[in-house]
Order: structure tokens, then C-alpha cells, then sequence
């Protein structure tokens, strides 16, 4: 076996620039231009808005610090999967690896690819099929065609080879943060705003805690992506370095675009104009530059949720193939194309799950609780390295948290926040949450009953072939 080659069968090929490049993809998607508008109904005023904005970004920072540790100390494919695994067994780590499945990537692909059709093609196409009365279940149309093409297209590339996959991801990306660094170059330079609006406030009752918890609800969606690197840990080179560097350096690289993306909305448009507002990015362009703008914007953000889709399916198999290495998922998803070096089966898996969503509109109802599940699997995976230091000191750990223990403590108790009140104030997203972790179970204790000597045990090393 090659030297760049890990026990998993994957190649080290994906260097720090890469593995950056992927968490700024995962990151900056349609959240940043779709929910200030909503934001700012909660806060109440454009400052408090932006003081939101930054929080969320620390809660995703922290993480990021938090994950760093993990990912170096354990550099296999899966992310909070193999770290779940190696913390607290397999049972947490298949809960995590299914929900991954369905609420982490199927269902944000799925919403991806239709929301980038729907930017391409614009709305207002009739469907050539659909069926249902009260609650349509499948719908065949030019969108939907054009959403489950763009999957496809994506999960061919990533499988045909590693190098193919992330220099289309690159350069995706480039093209993406090139337009974001020119939008706000040129609303400073060229743009007709007003520096008064970062004064105004609306004329509502907002502020409580209750509203700020909801802001950084939507803001959790637009932040979501910042532990992309960590699910590529098996195939990134010199992990104990480049992992932890990636992660922090993608983190921080969007959070500055996302407060000056902010600050940028607020000098086009005064709160009142952003109030509400689902298209707050191609508002504030036509603002600052016109009516023509406006076309442009719209392209620019279909280019950039290709970016994102890519991302997405490039990560996502990387959970299903260590799941099946291990012996918790089917064996054929732990396969590696021996002419490609990719996990075939598991890109193609996952492909076939999220056009299933496209057709039959499933994703909706998934989307709402999104937020809610992989906020509890992130809290759990930051636990895992409180549990980890305490339980194997032992292990090498090329990087230690910055500023630890306050630092995961910051994320843990923050999100947890975020979690109560969402159970309190949305008790639907309580009991899909439950239905999504209850099938998982169930699955797991089939897995288990059927091939019981297969699943490992959390002290055998990661990453080797179950036979």
C-alpha cells in the first residue's frame, strides 16, 4: 500500500487549501442572502442584528477549535461518527452517522439542487407529472429534472477521481468568494446607500430572548458547514496539521465575509425595506446598483449553490463508508473503486436518497428540524472530547483546543440554548427529531441481531476493513 494511502483504502491527497476551501463551500450558501431579513423581524434593529451575526459566529468557531482536536487526534473519514465511536461506542456514532444521512446531507442536497434550478430556470414552469390532491408527493417538472441532473452530474465528478472532484470545488468556490469580495468592494465604492440605516430600528416590541434565540436559529442554518474538513480526515494530508488549520482558517474566513455581507445589506436598505424580506441579497443589489443588478445576483447565487451542493456530496459518503467500514452500515458502502479510489457505492447512495427527495418533496418537512438534530450531534461530539481527555489522556494530540475547557463549554451551553427553545416554542421538530433517532435505533439493533461479531468495539483502532 501506498504511503499516502490510509488502512481505510483512501489517498492523503486533499492539502490545506483544499480542505479550507471545502468548509468556505459548505458554509456560504443561500442562508447569508435569504435570512436577514427574517433576523432583523427578531431583533428589532440593523445593530443588534449584526452583534447576532457575530455571536453565531463564535458559537461556529468554537466548534471549529473543538472539532480541530478531534479531527487531528483522530484523522479517519466520518467526522462526529468516528469521534462519537471512539468516545462513547457504536450506538451513539450510528445515531450520528444516520442522522448525517437523512438530516445532514440528503435533505440539504436535495434543497440545494432545487433551489439552484429554481434560481437557474426562475419559477412559474408547469409540472410535466405529479400526483397527489390535498398534499402533492411527486412532482416531475423542469426544476425538479434540472435539480436531480445537477446531483447526478456532481456525484459523477466526485466519484471519477479525488483530483477531478476538488478542483471543480475550487474553482466553484474561487468564483463564489470572487463575487461576494466584488459585491461588497463595489456597494463601498459604487453603491447607492445610507450610512443612517445602521442608526434605525423598527417600530416593534422585539429583543426579548426569546427573539434572539430564534435569530440565531436562522443563523445556525447560515453558519451549518463549518465542520465540513473534519468528514475527509482519512484523506487529508498531514491531518494533525492541516485538519485543525482548515477548519479555523474556513471558519474565520466566513465569518468576516458574513459581517461585512450584513453590513453591506444594512447601508442598501433600512430595516423596515429588510423586515421579512427572503430575497434580502438581490434586494440590497438592486438597491445599490440598479435593476439590472438584480438578474446578475440571481445567477451569482446558482453558481454559488452549486459550490455548496458539491461540497456536500463530496462529504457526505465519507460518513456511510466509515459507518460500513466498521460494520454499522451495508459492507458494499464501505467499498473502494479500486480504478477511482473513491467510495463509490456510498456517493451513489446518497445521490439516489436525494433525488428521491427532489421528486416527492420531502425535503420541506426535513428541513425544519435540520437545524434542531445536528445542533444535539455537535453538542454530543463536543462532549466526546471532554470524555476523551478525561478517559484517554494517552492519545497523541497534534492540537489541543484553544482556550479549553472554556471554549467547548461556549458551545455546548450556547447551542443547548438554542435546542430548549426550539423543543419549547416548535414541539413538531421535538417529535420528528424522536421518529429520525427511534428509526436509527431500530436499524442499529438490526444491524447488530443480523452481524453481531462485525461491529467493532470501541477500543479496536478505526479505519480497518471489517471482514
Amino acid at each position: 500500500m501506498e504511503k499516502n494511502t490510509t488502512s481505510e483504502g483512501l489517498k492523503r491527497n486533499i492539502g490545506l487549501l483544499s480542505a479550507t476551501v471545502l468548509v468556505v463551500a459548505n458554509m456560504v450558501g443561500s442562508g447569508i442572502f435569504t435570512t436577514s431579513g427574517f433576523i432583523i423581524s427578531e431583533t428589532g434593529s440593523a445593530k443588534v442584528m449584526l452583534v447576532c451575526w457575530f455571536i453565531g459566529g463564535i458559537f461556529a468557531l468554537t466548534g471549529a477549535l473543538c472539532y480541530a482536536e478531534l479531527g487531528a487526534m483522530l484523522p479517519r473519514s466520518g467526522g462526529e461518527y468516528a469521534y462519537l465511536h471512539k468516545a462513547f461506542g457504536p450506538f451513539p456514532a450510528f445515531l450520528s452517522g444516520w442522522i448525517s444521512l437523512i438530516v445532514g446531507f440528503s435533505a440539504p442536497i436535495a434543497a440545494a439542487a432545487i433551489a439552484f434550478s429554481t434560481y437557474f430556470l426562475g419559477t412559474g414552469a408547469d409540472p410535466w407529472l405529479q400526483f397527489g390532491s390535498q398534499k402533492t408527493w411527486l412532482v416531475l417538472s423542469p426544476t425538479t429534472l434540472m435539480a436531480c441532473m445537477a446531483v447526478l452530474f456532481f456525484s459523477l465528478v466526485h466519484y471519477h477521481s479525488l483530483n477531478l472532484g476538488t478542483g471543480i470545488q475550487n474553482s466553484l468556490t474561487f468564483i463564489k468568494v470572487l463575487f461576494i469580495a466584488a459585491f461588497i468592494a463595489g456597494a463601498v465604492l459604487l453603491g447607492k446607500g445610507d450610512m443612517t440605516n445602521f442608526n434605525l430600528a423598527l417600530d416593534t416590541t422585539t429583543g426579548n430572548a426569546a427573539s434572539y434565540a430564534v435569530a440565531l436559529i436562522f443563523i445556525s442554518f447560515a453558519y451549518s458547514g463549518w465542520n465540513a474538513a473534519a468528514y475527509l480526515g482519512g484523506e487529508i494530508r498531514n491531518p494533525g496539521r492541516n485538519l485543525p488549520l482548515s477548519l479555523i482558517m474556513g471558519t474565520l474566513l466566513v465569518i468576516t465575509l458574513y459581517m461585512l455581507l450584513n453590513a453591506v445589506f444594512v447601508y442598501a436598505l433600512p430595516p423596515a425595506a429588510m423586515t421579512g424580506s427572503l430575497e434580502v441579497g438581490k434586494e440590497a443589489a438592486l438597491a445599490l446598483f440598479g435593476e439590472k443588478s438584480g438578474q446578475v445576483f440571481s445567477m451569482a447565487i446558482a453558481i454559488g449553490l452549486l459550490s455548496v451542493l458539491s461540497a456536500m456530496i463530496m462529504a457526505g459518503p465519507r460518513v456511510y463508508f466509515a459507518m460500513a467500514r466498521d460494520g454499522l452500515f451495508f459492507k458494499r458502502f464501505g467499498i473502494v473503486n479500486t480504478s477511482h479510489q473513491t467510495p463509490a457505492a456510498a456517493i451513489f447512495f446518497q445521490a439516489a436518497v436525494a433525488v428521491f427527495m427532489i421528486l416527492c418533496a420531502a425535503y420541506d418537512t426535513l428541513l425544519i428540524y435540520i437545524g434542531f438534530t445536528l445542533s444535539l450531534t455537535a453538542v454530543m461530539t463536543v462532549m466526546a472530547l471532554f470524555f476523551l481527555r478525561w478517559k484517554k489522556p494517552e492519545l497523541v494530540r497534534p492540537y489541543r483546543t484553544l482556550g479549553y475547557p472554556l471554549t467547548p463549554l461556549i458551545f455546548i451551553s450556547g447551542n443547548l440554548w438554542i435546542i430548549a427553545y426550539t423543543l419549547s416554542s416548535r414541539p413538531v421538530v421535538c417529535v420528528a427529531g424522536l421518529l429520525t433517532i427511534g428509526v436509527g435505533a431500530g436499524l442499529y439493533l438490526l444491524f447488530k441481531k443480523s452481524k453481531p461479531d462485525a461491529i467493532i468495539s470501541i477500543d479496536k483502532p478505526l479505519g480497518e476493513a471489517v471482514d
